[in-house]
């Protein structure tokens, strides 16, 4: 028997809503054309620094990394100008990780599997739980970090954050809260052009600093004790034409 107009209409509705639902959550923002110098980085891009033969593991979609020893991983060719997406997610509550920027060759020199680089701008990669696992196991109150997306400078380097700014004074604050807990997967957006660095997370610009110093250094991926993945890592190189 066939259907009138008006069921058939409420069956595609019932048919798409599964794909409306999901195009709402999925806020992250779209490269303007992966034609456009972007460009899906992998194994063949990056170099073990001071981790174990397998604490990274890669597949065709990504990396997983299982926290031991601390470390990183960096990019072969150092980078200065240039725009980063990927997502990442923590495996277990509470688990902490990173991304560094323009980390200087001499700061990833003589590391030892347990060092983190001496140098470098990092964008936090922190699960939610890690708040709650800091206060119990120092007795003191979480209020030099945040789990959405902090920005500050590492070791030698120097970064003048944007607002809010941590009590310190050196890092960002996110200036709203976006990121998703274990086991959800995050986005992250990365420009880090003419020392100036922004974070966008799961599509919401919260983070970052200008007047970065160095402004030129290694892309790295970081080991910090719990097991993480990463996955569609893509980068563009910018060059001057792209960069306004």
């Amino acid at each position: 028997m066939p259907r009138s107009p008006a069921r058939c209409c409420l069956s595609i509705a019932a048919a798409l809503l599964p794909l409306m639902a999901s195009a709402a959550d999925d806020d992250r923002p779209v490269a303007d054309s992966e034609g456009s110098g972007w460009r899906v980085l992998g194994e063949a891009d990056f170099v073990n620094v001071n981790c174990l033969p397998d604490t990274w593991t890669w597949t065709a979609g990504g990396v997983h990394c299982t926290g031991k020893p601390v470390g990183v991983i960096r990019m072969k060719e150092p980078l200065t100008d240039f725009e980063l997406t990927l997502e990442w997610r923590h495996l277990s509550e509470g688990g902490n990780s990173g991304v560094f920027l323009w980390a200087p060759p001499e700061a990833l020199e003589s590391i030892k599997p347990g060092q983190l680089p001496r140098g470098g701008i990092e964008v936090q990669v922190l699960d939610h739980g890690y708040t709650a696992k800091y206060e119990k196991s120092t007795g003191k109150k979480a209020t030099w970090f945040t789990t959405d997306g902090d920005v500050f400078p590492v070791g030698t380097s120097s970064m003048k954050p944007f607002p809010p700014v941590a009590p310190d004074g050196r890092r960002s604050f996110p200036s709203s809260r976006h990121s998703r807990g274990t086991p959800e997967w995050n986005h992250y957006h990365v420009r880090a052009v003419a020392g100036e660095v922004r974070l966008s997370v799961n599509g919401h610009e919260v983070s970052g600093g200008a007047e970065c110093r160095p402004a030129t250094g290694y892309l790295c991926l970081e080991s910090e004790g719990a097991p993480v993945e990463f996955r569609k890592i893509r980068i563009r190189e910018l060059p001057a034409a792209l960069k306004e």
